[in-house]
């Protein structure tokens, strides 16, 4: 048996075996720098950066944050932060369209890539790097569709993908969005229904599946996550004066089209994550009495919710975005409501790897200059 090693990027590597037959299989690995960083968008056109503690979860600022995104106005303030797999670049938008930043490895500052902001008409609302690292996805407000770019993977800078924008239902606004390695999802934040696509995995073309969009308008869509295999999707509605609530959905694995999971919905009102083992989901309910992170375990047959032990979990006054960190030993809620009137905080916990309940880090919740927006990420630099 014979063992090749190939540097594709810095920190990252692929191995080929190939054994007496001369059968061969291909792995891809990457060493991580031993840092992890938080990114959360914050109002007045902001990214604050803090570093995740390995050992305890606290967060502490990193030096220069926040970040700002030049020129960002209006409800594009930003929405999202995307990091790329290997923890190099940022991605976020604005009316302007995508901005991108390099990331530290050391420090977890951000630099802002030559180019930026890269044209997405319509602007760029929601904005996600599919996980092979190689595109990105920014969906734009007024039906103005999915901009589609190809990622340099050594700058970070973005090319547009022939055909781009994609067409999604025109008046749409294109709130959150999540990846497979196969499939597109994007909700629309003025019908709650999700736009599913397929993604073509050498030129990051879009294909609407068939029977897109999914789901039952019931209110404003709100956020979207899919599990670590890709085969269920879980999606919240906020309800704009209707109930709200998350849905789960289990994937197709040919055509990536969505079927609603027997038991919906459960209780959450804006954030949704499912940590990277796959066996927990947390959600967070904003307006009375929901202002809690709700958790759950996640039946990995039928992608059905359950509430976790202790569920849920206190988490301030008006919890939003959500986060769980690439290990899956802590989660991080955004809340708008801090000490003063106008701050932000985020609540720390460390998770139980057996039950998925929530304890509140040393120090938490730890303070943000702003109100925090909806899409948190969490890089790991390798």
């Amino acid at each position: 048996m014979t063992y090749t090693v190939t540097p594709i990027r810095a920190g990252t590597c692929t191995i080929t075996v190939t054994d007496k037959k001369g059968d061969t299989a291909v792995v891809t690995i990457g060493v991580s720098s031993g840092a992890e960083f938080i990114y959360i968008p914050e109002d007045q056109a902001l990214i604050a950066a803090y570093t995740v503690d390995m050992s305890s979860g606290a967060l502490t600022p990193v030096a220069g944050s926040p970040f700002s995104v030049p020129g960002a106005i209006g409800w594009f303030t930003p929405t999202m932060v995307a990091v790329d797999p290997y923890g190099k670049f940022a991605y976020t938008g604005s009316v302007e369209g995508v901005f991108a930043y390099t990331i530290n490895a050391a420090s977890g500052a951000l630099t802002l890539v030559s180019g930026s902001p890269f044209p997405a008409p319509g602007g760029a609302e929601g904005v996600v790097v599919d996980p092979t690292g190689k595109f990105v996805y920014a969906g734009a407000d007024g039906g103005s569709g999915v901009s589609a770019y190809t990622i340099n993977a050594t700058s970070g800078a973005l090319t547009p993908v022939p055909g781009s924008p994609f067409a999604g239902d025109p008046g749409s606004s294109f709130w959150a969005m999540a990846a497979t390695s196969k499939f597109l999802y994007v909700v629309d934040d003025n019908g709650g229904t999700v736009f599913a696509y397929t993604i073509n995995a050498t030129s990051g073309a879009l294909t609407p599946v068939a029977g897109s969009p999914f789901g039952t308008p019931l209110g404003c869509g709100q956020s979207v996550a899919v599990d670590p295999s890709g085969k269920f999707a879980y999606v919240i509605n906020s309800g704009c004066g209707l109930e709200p609530g998350l849905f789960a959905y289990s994937i197709n694995p040919t055509s990536g089209a969505l079927t609603q999971v027997a038991g919906s919905p459960y209780s959450g009102s804006n954030g949704v994550v499912v940590d990277p083992t796959g066996k927990f989901a947390y959600a967070t309910g904003s307006g009375v009495p929901q202002v809690d992170v709700f958790g759950y375990t996640i039946n990995t047959a039928s992608g059905a919710l359950t509430p976790a032990a202790g569920s849920p979990f206190v988490a301030g006054i008006s919890p939003t975005g959500v986060a769980v960190d690439p290990s899956g030993k802590f989660a991080y809620v955004m809340n708008t409501t801090g000490v003063h009137v106008g701050d932000g905080a985020t609540f720390a916990y460390s998770i139980n790897p057996t039950t998925g309940a929530l304890t509140p880090v040393t120090g938490s919740p730890f303070a943000l200059g702003f109100f925090p927006n909806f899409g948190v990420a969490i890089a790991r630099p390798r």
